[in-house]
């Protein structure tokens, strides 16, 4: 009877243990590394629909259309708000650890040059980053202020015509874009990914995935910030109604 009582003794042992390395200094940084490497997958599906932009408001307003009416949506922001807030909870408690304790660092292959503006610059623009994040939703997904159009298409591209907004765009992404040269690679350090020979390599990929996404993002109000200014419309008394560059009709 006791030896068959041991399996089920074993269970609870194993869930504090699990508890336990997640509540740990390297537990919490791997949940940081997770929940940052499934938002960069984020960054480029939203990236990939942002770029529809380019080709014109019925191509960008079907799109729109066809996530709003998929029923996994709600799910989906859902799941993705949990991440913003595990990476950010745990990024700024492991922080604030790391700080008070001044453990030793781990010995890790860094290679020449090991300081960069990414890494140097971590907790300036994730901080950057998440006030973009709220600003962004706020104004995009919330449509507060800014230009009402007859659609979304009419409504983002209004936002670009405000020069403020859209160079606090510009700047917010190269953060992203800074806070991803270091973050990439620094996840993949974390998992255990971590080799004088493949070191290296991880750095010059997260670059480039750094450097992808910002540009990306960044060439969507350049274009319609400076390049392409046609106002969006909308419908006054059945007629069409310009809207001015800072969100009035004109």
């Amino acid at each position: 009877m006791q030896a068959a009582e041991a399996p089920a003794q074993a269970a609870p042992c194993r869930s504090c243990r699990a508890v336990e390395f997640l509540e740990s200094s390297i537990g919490k940084k791997i949940m940081v590394a997770l929940a940052g490497l499934f938002l960069c997958v984020f960054l480029l599906t939203h990236l990939a629909g942002n770029l529809i932009l380019f080709l014109g408001g019925p191509a960008f307003d079907r799109y729109a259309q066809m996530l709003e009416s998929n029923p996994l949506l709600p799910l989906a922001e859902s799941g993705l708000v949990i991440l913003f807030l595990i990476h950010i909870a745990l990024a700024v408690r492991a922080r604030l650890a790391n700080m008070a304790a001044r453990p030793v660092a781990y010995q890790v292959y860094k290679g020449k040059d090991a300081r960069t503006p990414g890494s140097s610059t971590m907790a300036l623009t994730g901080t950057l980053v998440l006030v973009f994040i709220i600003i962004h939703v706020a104004t995009i997904k919330f449509q507060v202020g800014g230009a009402k159009g007859p659609d979304l298409f009419g409504h983002v591209t209004g936002w670009f015509h405000n020069p403020l907004y859209a160079g606090f765009y510009v700047v917010a992404l190269i953060g992203v874009g800074l806070h991803l040269s270091h973050g990439v690679q620094s996840a993949f350090q974390t998992l255990g990914i971590n080799h004088p020979r493949y070191t290296p390599m991880l750095k010059k990929l997260g670059a480039a995935f750094a450097i992808l996404i910002a540009l990306g993002f960044i060439s969507i109000p350049i274009y319609f910030g400076f390049f392409n200014r046609a106002p969006a419309t909308m419908q006054t008394n059945g007629s069409a109604m310009p809207i001015g560059p800072i969100g009035g009709a004109q």
